[in-house]
């Protein structure tokens, strides 16, 4: 995924396949230095999406993310934040870091059901562990 003409980051498309999570072209590729940048839905009207459990995370779980050429990089959950959409900490996302990390980014928080969009940004920080 790439960037909308306002800026903001693409998303998978909410209805064709909830189940699918894209990656940031833009971020390095899962594994290699710096910040990769994964995202999808937590939801839809049908029901739960691929982030679904994104927030219930912990420190210490395994994200596998294979590769296109079948490597998978296994990384290792630092932290799970939530932050207001109105002010998302794109430095801290997006920065640099000297270290192969991954985020992985969807919607939480409240439901605002006026304009039918979450108000936070669950995002979930992890390191690399190994690939294979």
């Amino acid at each position: 995924m790439g960037l909308e003409p306002n800026g903001t980051i693409q998303v998978p498309p909410l209805f064709a396949d909830p189940g699918e999570a894209a990656w940031y072209r833009y971020s390095p590729t899962p594994g290699q230095v710096g910040p990769s940048v994964i995202v999808g839905h937590v939801d839809n009207i049908y029901g739960p999406a691929v982030f679904f459990r994104l927030g219930a995370l912990r420190p210490g779980n395994k994200i596998d993310v294979t590769l296109a050429d079948g490597v998978v990089a296994t990384f290792v959950v630092d932290g799970v934040r939530s932050y207001p959409k109105a002010h998302f900490p794109t430095a801290v996302v997006y920065g640099p870091t000297d270290y192969p990390a991954l985020r992985l980014v969807t919607c939480g928080g409240p439901f605002d059901t006026s304009t039918r969009q979450y108000l936070d940004n669950t995002v979930v920080f992890a390191s690399l562990a190994s690939a294979r």
